[in-house]
């Protein structure tokens, strides 16, 4: 019997967003279901209820979230600690707080495209309920309005930071050729998720670092 997958998008995303992302795992074995909220007039303040309802609701499940989404998961597990075991892939999930999100709060103007979602992605989140398992897929490709803002010193996805992603509590990181929206149109993104799910671990290859440091280097005018 196909696992439940439920899906979360990200800040100023529509549950739309991944039909693309949800139909590869479909037909990769899953069940996967999209959870839509606000992300700006609503936040986590609404959101994170309204998972942990919607987790409670029906059979064990995974998640697979992006970059606000993924925040948003592990904030519902962390307050619902008796939610069943569950394992979780974050897509470009700013764990350790976003520096975008952090320049664009300095200005009230700025402040107000992040909504009521902005202290939770200046924060982040890097610690979460043990018998739960996350991998991180993160993008290195630098396509993206984030990266005139945070101006980034590292490998980023346009959005956030692959240094970002990381956390001392997760099961397994990986880095994959995409940019920060592009990782919901990746299909090694797809194959990673699929994975982990699956494993608790994601497929690395001897040559991938080689491939990634490609992908991430600007291209010649």
């Amino acid at each position: 019997m196909a696992r439940r997958v439920v899906l979360l998008h990200g800040i100023w995303m529509v549950g739309a967003t991944l039909r693309w992302f949800g139909a590869r795992l479909r037909a990769s074995g899953h069940a996967p279901e999209t959870f839509g909220y606000h992300s700006i007039v609503g936040g986590p303040q609404a959101a994170v209820p309204q998972l942990v309802r919607r987790l409670r609701d029906g059979p064990p499940a995974d998640i697979v979230a992006h970059s606000l989404g993924g925040l948003i998961a592990l904030q519902a597990l962390s307050e619902a600690p008796e939610l069943a075991a569950a394992r979780v892939v974050c897509l470009g999930v700013p764990l350790c707080g976003s520096a975008a999100a952090q320049r664009l709060a300095r200005r009230p103007v700025t402040a107000l495209y992040l909504g009521r979602s902005g202290t939770l992605l200046r924060q982040g989140c890097v610690a979460w309920p043990a018998q739960h398992s996350v991998g991180m897929v993160a993008g290195c490709l630098p396509r993206g309005l984030g990266a005139f803002v945070a101006r980034f010193d590292g490998d980023h996805d346009g959005t956030v930071a692959v240094a970002e992603t990381r956390a001392p509590q997760l099961a397994d990181h990986v880095v994959v050729a995409a940019s920060h929206s592009g990782l919901l149109f990746s299909a090694e993104a797809v194959r990673q998720a699929d994975a982990f799910l699956r494993d608790g671990r994601f497929h690395h290859r001897a040559d991938a670092g080689a491939a990634v440091r490609s992908a991430a280097e600007p291209r010649s005018r």
